[in-house]
């Protein structure tokens, strides 16, 4: 687990964060007057250090967020030094009262997606996943993906927040799969694609896609009947906006949702009278022409659909002993 300070109401080390901060503005030769120098010539691990400060906390988390792809290692240095985590989640938790109001701005919203932005980094990181996951961070996200609003900087908290358990769910890994589905992700995602934008609906399939991906994740989503329909619904509901808006990414995820759904013969039962009847029409297939590995799930989905209602005829023309009815 991450180093955390032992109080959750103090702030961690800021007089230290300060001077260090002053000092390496100073050995750079700045003549800015102000008590925290300029922070965009700070190290990376000066810029950590002045996250516990509140007087430096705002820029670094921009500049941090801004140059994460430059430090390969920033996910194990924002996870094991000290207080950091802690920072970031009281960043977080701040916001939470806003989110049920229209009066969240977006700077704020800004500031809490820098925050996110990093905690997506952790996320990623292999070294750093496991012990982010196990410590259950991503609850502090879920409050983000509940909201219906959607205004710009909810739908930016939104997005940034499926950013992160889509960083988890990159990378096939079971637990990461257990964790989420014990959590109750899937109807955070239905209500994220219900109400989010249409990035926010693309990461949110996406997600439900790599859980029904996994045989247990498959499972989860087909055993209870409201769940499945639930899933059912907010597919079809997407294929209809779809028209309006097209989106090849959003569709080639629908696809392979409806693709993973029709490999549980339980499932694919129902698929056969619960496929929007859209999906064959021409403009949708257009979509999907210049992409032969999608095209092939389609084909697929409808093989795996006709098949079973077929296996399913055939047993209902057959008597309790398998053999053909008669009369």
């Amino acid at each position: 687990m991450a180093n955390l300070p032992d109080s959750l109401f103090g702030e961690p080390s800021t007089v230290e964060a300060s001077a260090a901060v002053s000092g390496s503005a100073t050995a750079s030769g700045s003549s800015d007057s102000r008590p925290h120098g300029d922070l965009s010539q700070v190290s990376v691990d000066k810029l950590i250090l002045a996250l516990n400060d509140p007087h430096t906390r705002e820029r670094a988390l921009q500049l941090l967020s801004q140059n994460r792809s430059m430090c390969d290692n920033l996910a194990v240095l924002i996870w094991h030094s000290f207080g950091t985590m802690f920072t970031l989640l009281k960043e977080i938790m701040e916001v939470y009262h806003l989110l049920s109001k229209p009066d969240l701005t977006e700077k704020a919203s800004t500031r809490v997606c820098n925050a996110l932005a990093l905690l997506q980094c952790v996320a990623a990181h292999p070294e750093t996943r496991v012990p982010f996951m196990k410590a259950k961070i991503p609850l502090y996200l879920y409050p983000f993906l509940n909201t219906t609003i959607k205004e710009k900087p909810h739908e930016y908290l939104r997005l940034t927040s499926l950013g992160v358990i889509g960083a988890l769910v990159k990378v096939d890994d079971k637990e990461v799969i257990y964790f989420l589905l014990k959590t109750e992700i899937v109807p955070y995602c239905l209500r994220c694609m219900d109400v989010g934008k249409g990035l926010s609906k693309t990461v949110a399939t996406f997600i439900v896609q790599k859980i029904l991906m996994n045989e247990e994740g498959l499972r989860y989503c087909c055993i209870i009947a409201d769940r499945f329909f639930a899933i059912t619904r907010a597919l079809e509901t997407m294929m209809e906006k779809l028209a309006e808006e097209p989106s090849r990414r959003l569709l080639k995820h629908i696809i392979r949702c409806y693709l993973k759904l029709s490999e549980s013969p339980r499932a694919c039962l129902r698929l056969g009278r619960l496929l929007p009847r859209m999906l064959n029409d021409g403009a949708f297939i257009d979509l999907l022409h210049d992409d032969p590995a999608v095209m092939s799930s389609f084909q697929q989905l409808l093989r795996n659909v006709h098949d079973r209602r077929m296996r399913k005829d055939e047993d209902e023309d057959k008597d309790e002993n398998g053999y053909p009815k008669t009369g």
